[in-house]
């Protein structure tokens, strides 16, 4: 149900009207670009997930391994206010659910090698079973050193 409101700005407070009817007043924070959020104005589900932790989450992952642990710490890490990763890491979990919690982690595993902790890398690896396949060999050459069409540095001089 949304509705319109209207907001009033002073130096010092923040107050959200609707229908001339005060709603909400709180004092602004003096610290610029952070969040100030006070818990009685959150939804109820954003209330729930404010009384869970950084370390809540990361032991949860940890239940189905220290990659899947790894890659829930890599989100939580790396936002400034880690409750902002909340969704992504519980979506993770959830990964967990529909293909299973050993693949989770196998996925997890190959997510943190390849730097490409998020959920929509997670579950692209899950749906395409890349979980269990060996990462290609960063360190191979790309030609033979020995070929006879290379030409070398010398050549050009």
């Amino acid at each position: 149900m949304k509705k319109q409101l209207e907001v009033r700005l002073t130096a010092r407070t923040i107050e959200c009207f609707h229908a001339n009817q005060r709603l909400a007043s709180h004092q602004r924070s003096m610290h610029k670009g952070r969040h100030s959020t006070q818990t009685e104005h959150m939804p109820k589900s954003h209330r729930e997930h404010a009384e869970w932790t950084p370390q809540r989450l990361i032991r949860w992952a940890g239940q189905t391994g220290p990659n899947t642990a790894g890659v829930i710490t890599h989100i939580l890490e790396r936002r400034v206010h880690p409750q902002h990763g909340y969704r992504a890491c519980l979506g993770i979990l959830r990964l967990g659910q529909t293909y299973g919690e050993e693949r989770l982690e196998l996925a997890c595993r190959r997510a943190l090698r390849l730097g490409a902790c998020s959920y929509k890398s997670l579950e692209s690896i899950l749906r395409q079973g890349l979980e269990s396949l060996p990462l290609a060999q960063q360190n191979l050459p790309l030609l033979p050193d020995d070929h006879a069409n290379l030409r070398g540095p010398g050549y050009y001089y």
